[in-house]
């Protein structure tokens, strides 16, 4: 669908990328305040139950399969403003990628990204998971194209104007 020019937005319905003629924006964050901002997102990557197996025992012919994942995703995380449009670039602190076994079959991921800036994390978590859902895909390919990647989503932020969020544990 392509978005009307020259069409004015309500205020209800504005958003922060697009401005009042409906063209594409980077949102201006020199007036904000600098904070401590925290995000943390979700993934995860479905699968045989066997090729779990091989991942856990090191058995993937390409390698250590999370380690690699790990890696991915703290990179991603790095370069987020490089991968998606008007995205500003940050000083990453910390990012951390973790995994467990949600159920037989089932690998989740979660991404922890933290920054002391003037805008959120959220992208850089989000991608950061992304990133390594891809390279757990990658990786495991040989084994099991049949490999879902999916459930990607925020499930927690801190600091800046709108503070603290958290995922309702039924969504």
């Amino acid at each position: 669908m392509t978005p009307r020019r020259n069409r004015k937005v309500s205020a209800q319905t504005e958003l922060s990328h697009v401005d009042a003629s409906g063209r594409a924006r980077m949102v201006d964050v020199s007036a904000k305040a600098v904070t401590e901002r925290e995000a943390v997102a979700r993934g995860s990557v479905r699968m045989k139950p066997q090729t779990l197996r091989l991942i856990r025992s090191g058995k993937i012919a390409k390698g250590e399969v999370l380690a690699v994942a790990r890696v991915a995703g703290i990179m991603a995380a790095k370069r987020t403003a490089e991968l998606i449009p008007l995205c500003h670039p940050l000083p990453v602190e910390v990012a951390s990628i973790d995994f467990h076994v949600a159920r037989p079959g089932v690998l989740e991921i979660e991404a922890r990204v933290k920054v002391t800036g003037k805008t959120g994390v959220e992208m850089e978590a989000l991608v950061a998971v992304s990133a390594a859902a891809l390279t757990i895909y990658d990786m495991c390919k040989a084994v099991d194209r049949g490999m879902v990647i999916g459930d990607i989503r925020l499930q927690e932020k801190r600091g800046g104007r709108s503070g603290e969020w958290r995922r309702d544990a039924r969504s």
